[in-house]
């Protein structure tokens, strides 16, 4: 069991199952997204989330369609991430956890796209656009 809060505490999360697919991903939208580098993302069961609380909290933003951002409203934390074509799961950014996770990072992807300040120094696998498989 997983457990995560946004910055000021007014949502939280669990998760009980594992975390899959996890990578840092250096696109401009979760640069945007971030306010970072990149962003580092997992994908849940949606079955294995709950919020614990503070669902009322929570905003939604669809920068396109059929994918939703959710956030918290007060400290504007990201929380999670929809995707009408997949329903069975959710991406997660990983900051929110507040336990260790055992699950471990797969790759750097959209490198091409990374910020230019970025001295990208790693031992991971990267690629141009998503992991192979994917």
């Amino acid at each position: 069991m997983y457990t995560g809060s946004c910055l000021c505490g007014e949502v939280n999360i669990e998760v009980s199952g594992s975390i899959t697919s996890i990578i840092h991903c250096h696109c401009s939208l979760c640069r945007k997204n971030s306010g970072t580098a990149f962003a580092t993302n997992g994908f849940v069961n949606t079955g294995d989330f709950t919020i614990t609380k503070g669902q009322e909290r929570l905003s939604e933003y669809s920068f396109k369609a059929g994918r939703t951002r959710y956030f918290c409203r007060c400290c504007g934390s990201p929380v999670y991430s929809s995707n009408n074509d997949d329903k069975s799961r959710i991406r997660i950014r990983l900051g929110i956890f507040d336990t260790d996770i055992t699950e471990q990072v797969l790759s750097h992807n959209f490198v091409t796209s990374k910020a230019n300040w970025e001295q990208l120094e790693t031992s991971l696998p990267c690629y141009e656009k998503h992991e192979p498989g994917r």
